[in-house]
């Protein structure tokens, strides 16, 4: 059908990454099925590509039988020794058909087919390609806006850059350059779908590891990450080396590394808290800056109640809850704020009842038992009098 294929197979291997045994293979089931519908598929056809002429030859094949029932699929055995001196009956003979034979519609059938393969390769390329990098950081150009979501062009493929895994305040135009984390590569009908993120904590993982070789080289190790896109986040840090300071490594000389990942994240502040095994512990850490007087732990309701000075108590919830709702987070605990203050009052509240149920144990005595007390102070006051009267007489006496 066309000359030497080897030039064109290796060109677009070249070109589009594809495999050469699935171009090949592609190639055999185009000219099968143009071969095919020329034949209405009456015959026994087989196609396959000869590597040393560069052309795909399609073989008719027969069966060889004393007396021909279908002509199509079988052939005398007679006539099938004039091909093959050496055939017998029941074997199979294969021969091959003249590539010209096939019509003009029957070659553009076999060119769909080429390129739906080539399609499906490239598409199961890249899917293969990007499944295994779920959780890197890429980089790729915005190419144009659909209904609000972003689409990026990552080089062999384009990525979906969703409205909803933006970070607010950040605008993107045409050409700009973005770096964002890949959060999910799926297969579907219109090929492999890679969702990017702007908004997840690992992004600002990753933006760290690239920062701080600490990190990278496992020295220090981010326990944990929360964050409120273009707002906040908290990163909790540890190090294996008791000579290496997790938080200075990730801020970095006058906090160099931490302003090229805050710089990457358009303004986000970053706080960077040291990790302790202790949960009251890495929750003081947690709320810094604020300072905390008393921690109460309930360990089978996985809560926890701070006490923190009237004045720092705006200062540990935060903006709107926002510093006490990421430390939640980040440590895994319900936490409950109050101030000294409201803590006392509600210890005084919780020993009120007490005093009361004293005071009425007291109101409750019996009028018989109050009665009976009465007596006891008359007859007190009877043997006071008995003894003032028998008195003058020992003294006449």
């Amino acid at each position: 059908m066309v000359g030497n294929l080897n030039h064109i197979i290796d060109q677009v291997v070249k070109d589009k990454g594809i495999d050469r045994d699935v171009l090949v293979d592609a190639l055999e089931s185009a000219v099968l099925s143009a071969a095919n519908k020329k034949f209405r598929n009456t015959r026994d056809l087989e196609a396959h590509f000869n590597e040393e002429i560069g052309e795909v030859e399609v073989f008719e094949f027969v069966t060889v039988v004393e007396e021909v029932v279908d002509s199509y699929k079988e052939m005398d055995l007679n006539e099938a020794q004039e091909i093959d001196p050496d055939v017998e009956v029941d074997d199979s003979l294969g021969m091959m058909l003249e590539a010209g034979s096939f019509s003009r519609i029957a070659a553009q059938t076999a060119k769909q087919v080429i390129i739906q393969k080539v399609r499906e390769a490239e598409r199961e390329g890249v899917y293969n390609e990007f499944k295994d990098r779920v959780g890197e950081v890429v980089n790729g150009i915005v190419r144009r806006y659909e209904r609000g979501d972003l689409i990026v062009d990552l080089g062999r493929a384009e990525a979906l850059l969703p409205n909803r895994e933006q970070a607010p305040r950040e605008n993107y135009r045409q050409s700009d350059r973005v770096r964002a984390y890949i959060s999910e590569v799926k297969m579907s009908a219109k090929g492999p779908q890679i969702i990017l993120s702007r908004t997840h904590p690992g992004l600002l993982i990753s933006l760290f590891k690239s920062e701080v070789p600490e990190l990278a080289e496992g020295i220090v190790e981010i326990m944990g990450a929360v964050r409120e896109p273009g707002s906040r986040a908290k990163i909790a840090v540890t190090s294996h080396d008791i000579d290496v300071d997790p938080v200075g490594a990730c801020v970095g000389m006058r906090g160099s590394r931490v302003q090229n990942v805050v710089t990457e994240l358009r303004g986000e502040r970053i706080d960077i808290i040291p990790w302790t095994p202790d949960p009251a512990r890495f929750a003081c850490s947690a709320l810094a800056p604020a300072d905390v007087s008393r921690v109460y732990i309930d360990d089978d309701g996985h809560s926890m109640e701070i006490i923190v000075p009237d004045d720092q108590l705006s200062l540990a919830i935060g903006k709107k809850g926002q510093n006490v709702r990421l430390a939640a987070k980040l440590i895994g605990w319900k936490i409950d704020i109050k101030s000294e203050t409201r803590a006392q009052e509600e210890e005084q509240e919780e020993s009120a009842p007490d005093a009361a149920e004293d005071s009425k144990a007291i109101d409750d005595v019996s009028p018989d038992d109050q009665l009976h007390s009465s007596d006891l102070a008359v007859v007190e006051e009877k043997q006071e009098d008995t003894v003032e009267e028998t008195a003058p007489d020992k003294t006449e006496d």
